[in-house]
Order: structure tokens, then sequence, then C-alpha cells
């Protein structure tokens, strides 16, 4: 006997009761009105249609002041809640919790890559804990994907050149499809994958290795030796970052150590926020934005670094601490 296919995606998420309950009242109100239009225009049809030729004409309707304010008033209030309560959801979808972990997504034809903020990367497939908030910081390597998880009711595009995020927080321990929600080439049916939610302790346990298969740990999903940061912080140094961006003290470029999440004032006065989007822009074309009090110096990384390792050396950058200060001057 088949099983029965149900009608919506299972209820996996913190925010996917409160997505579906919006979808159901503007299905409600819009299957409303849809069958009062559709009733009306077969009442007046049959009411008041001509049933002979010497029928004089209806009379004209004089207007009611009082209807035409009804069915303004009416759809205006229906509007108003539909838009307060689209701006709550929306904004509580928009804002991930301080404490939400990070992962890293890389996104390419025809496939999705993860970066654990300990390490391990794995392919098509993501092991997160229930009961945490999960925030997933995306890129693409070529054309604009989309990352759908059903389950969850969260979809965010990955469009080329910019960081996109999105966050959920996982309720029920399984496993979950994960699509691709826009067309991204002639492969884009096969960029599938799968969300798996564990309990903590099983998550604990697969970061440690033990619930991982040879197959995945082939894949990459292995516990590394290293944390993302660290080897975000060795790439730094290989690539000569820490010859102008000095820790301690001024270099020939600013100083990185408590620059994540801060106000950046810029040589044209303007003042922008250092974010991810901010951090990926400055390796790869760090002439967008010049720094106020530095030089154009700065080489573009455009083709010498991938996605994956921006994304570690943004890690290392989050991980700085504090700006120290230097010796005073007398």
């Amino acid at each position: 006997m088949q099983p029965a296919v149900p009608l919506f995606p299972e209820q996996a998420s913190t925010v996917a009761a409160r997505v579906d309950a919006l979808y159901f009242f503007l299905l409600a109100v819009s299957g409303f009105f849809a069958g009062l239009i559709f009733f009306l225009i077969i009442y007046f049809a049959v009411k008041y249609r001509r049933r002979s030729e010497s029928e004089p004409p209806p009379p004209r309707i004089a207007g009611d002041l009082r209807l035409e304010a009804f069915w303004t008033l009416v759809p205006l209030a229906i509007t108003v809640v539909i838009f307060v309560w689209s701006a709550v959801l929306y904004v509580a979808l928009a804002r991930p919790p301080e404490d939400a972990m990070e992962i890293f997504v890389v996104a390419r034809q025809w496939m999705w890559k993860f970066q654990h903020p300990d390490g391990q990367q794995e392919i098509n497939e993501l092991h997160v804990p229930a009961g945490r908030p999960i925030k997933l910081v995306m890129a693409t390597q070529d054309v604009i994907h989309s990352f759908f998880v059903p389950a969850f009711r969260v979809k965010q595009d990955v469009v080329p050149g910019r960081y996109t995020t999105v966050w959920f927080e996982a309720t029920k321990p399984g496993s979950y499809h994960l699509f691709c929600a826009e067309y991204c080439g002639t492969a884009h049916s096969a960029m599938i994958g799968r969300v798996v939610v564990l309990e903590p302790k099983q998550y604990e346990a697969w970061l440690g290795g033990a619930l991982q298969t040879p197959e995945a740990r082939l894949a990459g999903g292995a516990r590394p030796a290293e944390s993302l940061a660290a080897m975000g912080g060795k790439l730094f140094q290989r690539l000569g970052c820490a010859t102008c961006h000095r820790l301690e003290g001024r270099g020939i470029g600013p100083v990185l150590a408590g620059l994540f999440d801060s106000e950046v004032r810029l040589q044209d006065g303007r003042t922008v926020k250092a974010d991810e989007s901010y951090l990926r822009e400055s390796i790869l074309n760090p002439q967008a934005k010049i720094v106020a009090g530095f030089q154009p110096l700065m080489p573009s990384f455009q083709g010498r670094v991938r996605e994956d390792e921006i994304q570690q050396l943004i890690a290392y950058i989050k991980s700085l601490g504090p700006k120290v200060a230097g010796p005073e001057k007398r």
C-alpha cells in the first residue's frame, strides 16, 4: 500500500508554522473574495437579465455613500493587516539571533558546499543540531542560485558578487530536502541535497567523526585538524597579507583586529559597515572602497583565491579580537 502524499511539507522549524499561518490567511482571503465576486456576477446576471424584447430596461440605481465607504474601508483594513503581519514575519526571518551558529555556503553548478566553524566541509549535505539557530552566509561561484528547504519554510537567493544570509532553527531531528529554487543551467534539477538535523549530543558525536561513514570522510566531512579561522589565518600569511595588515601598530593597510561589524570611514566621506560583503569586496576589488587615511596600494586577489578561501579569510578576520592599542607617545 502506497503511503499518503502530504499536501504540504512537514513543519520542522520555528518559523514554519508562522509562515503557514500567513499563507493560509492569504489563501482564505483570496478564496473568499474570488467566491464572492463569482457568486455576485452569476446572481446579478440572472436577477437583472432582460426576459423579453418588450421588457423595459431596469431603472438606474442611485449610489450609496455608505456602501462605497464599506467596500473601500474593509479591503483597506484587510490590506493593512496583511502588511503588518508580513512585515513582522519578514523582520523575524531577516534578523538571525545573536547566538546563531554561522556556517559558510558556496553554491556552484551544480552543488552546495558547506564549511562549519570547526573546519568540517560537506558537499550537498548539511548537518545541524536541533534547537539551535543556524545562520548561513552564502556566496555563489558562478550564476545565481537559491537555497530552499521546504520543511523549514526558508528560501534565499544566492547572488553573484555579494553575500546573502538566511537563518533557521530546526525543531525536529530528521533528514530534509534541499533544493536550488532558481534555474541555474542544464543540470539545475540535479542540484539537490539534504539537511540532516541531529540531537545536540548526536551532533557533537558527528563533529567528532563518530557518526560519519567512510564515504563522508572521503568527501571532506571528517573532523579536520584545524578550524575555519585557523585555515584562514594560514592563508592570510601565505598570501602575504600580514605584511601590510599588522595586528599591532599601524601598517600600510588598515588594522583588521576589531574590524568586522564596525563602521569604516572612507576617503570620499562615506561610512560603511564592515560586514561579510564589505570584506569580500575589499579582497577582490580593494579599489572600490578606500579607507580614509590609506593609499590605494592593495592588489586585487580576483582569480587568486576561491570562494571557500575567501570565507576562510573572513572567518579569520572575524576571529581577531579588538584592536591592540600601541604604546602611547609622549
